[in-house]
């Protein structure tokens, strides 16, 4: 059905890395990876969260004898070192890691392709960059501004009661008026239990949402710690972005191409920010609203449309 996730078979077959390494950058080891063509097309992978990091499944969404596929692990996520830090993890500190990246690879313009979070950092990256990137392939828009913040704390709950009345009850009666700070201070706190299970409450709401099909879903382990702990991190600093930043600095990258793909029933990155971005953005920008699709990358018609992007690079 429409709805659905994709099917393994519609992905391209499962690869290994041809190169994987990590970049030291301070206190933090970055973790990359290379797949597919070293001589194909480049293109960037930025995932979610900020914290999400990367899976072996991102990899089969670029045909690999078309593609230079580098993906990465932010500061603090996935493989990269040390796990969950939030210390010298910003905005601008993951702007020049990616850019440290490109000189490393000796990669002169990106394909930059991210979704939710990493549809902000490519946009980030693209105004401090332009000259480096060539196109962007943008999913499930998040500009970073504490209006969708606090959509993702409260507005989120009109549509997933259970899983926000879950979110929200995790919290003392008397610190449910203010979610972000009551969380962050559990999530930074350096007891093992107390960050942890507030992690798994966090990153289990999230999840729960994410997806046309509704269903309270658990994520646990490391990657609920890093995804929870640094979109906490993020959010209570404003994303480390000036506001408006994307929006009042979108004159400089209006000459890029760029794909945007959004599901219609997105809850968590709601579509009016997405058609908002491609007005702004003018004629260079094309906007694909996917009926049947939440905000996951690998819903069907979300996946089928982003393929369909990168077919279309050359």
């Amino acid at each position: 059905m429409a709805h659905a996730f994709i099917q393994e078979k519609e992905l391209f077959p499962p690869i290994v890395p041809f190169n994987e390494g990590y970049l030291t950058r301070g206190i933090h080891r970055v973790h990359y990876e290379q797949c597919g063509n070293p001589k194909g097309v480049p293109v960037l992978f930025l995932h979610g969260g900020p914290g999400a990091g990367i899976a072996p499944t991102h990899r089969r969404l670029f045909n690999p004898e078309r593609f230079h596929c580098v993906l990465f692990d932010q500061r603090g996520s996935g493989r990269s070192q040390p796990h969950g830090e939030t210390k010298d993890n910003t905005t601008q500190h993951l702007i020049e890691d990616i850019e440290a990246l490109r000189v490393a690879l000796g990669i002169d313009r990106f394909v930059l392709f991210g979704g939710s979070w990493g549809s902000t950092l490519a946009l980030a990256y693209a105004i401090a960059y332009p000259e480096n990137v060539s196109r962007l392939i943008l999913r499930g828009i998040f500009l970073g501004t504490d209006a969708e913040v606090n959509w993702f704390l409260y507005g989120m709950g009109r549509f997933f009661p259970e899983a926000h009345e879950s979110f929200a009850e995790f919290l003392p009666l008397e610190e449910r008026s203010d979610l972000l700070t009551s969380y962050h201070r559990r999530l930074i706190d350096p007891d093992r239990h107390m960050h942890q299970v507030a992690a798994e409450r966090w990153a289990s709401y999230e999840t729960s949402c994410s997806t046309l099909r509704s269903g309270v879903r658990h994520v646990g382990g490391k990657s609920a710690l890093s995804m929870a702990r640094l979109e906490a991190h993020y959010f209570v600093n404003h994303c480390f972005l000036a506001p408006d930043h994307i929006l009042e600095n979108l004159h400089r990258i209006k000459h890029l191409p760029a794909e945007i793909i959004q599901g219609r029933h997105d809850v968590i990155c709601p579509p009016i920010t997405a058609r908002l971005l491609t007005k702004r953005w003018g004629s260079k920008a094309r906007l694909r609203l996917i009926d049947e699709a939440g905000h996951s990358t690998f819903e069907a018609g979300i996946a089928h449309a982003l393929l369909a992007a990168l077919e279309e690079c050359r």
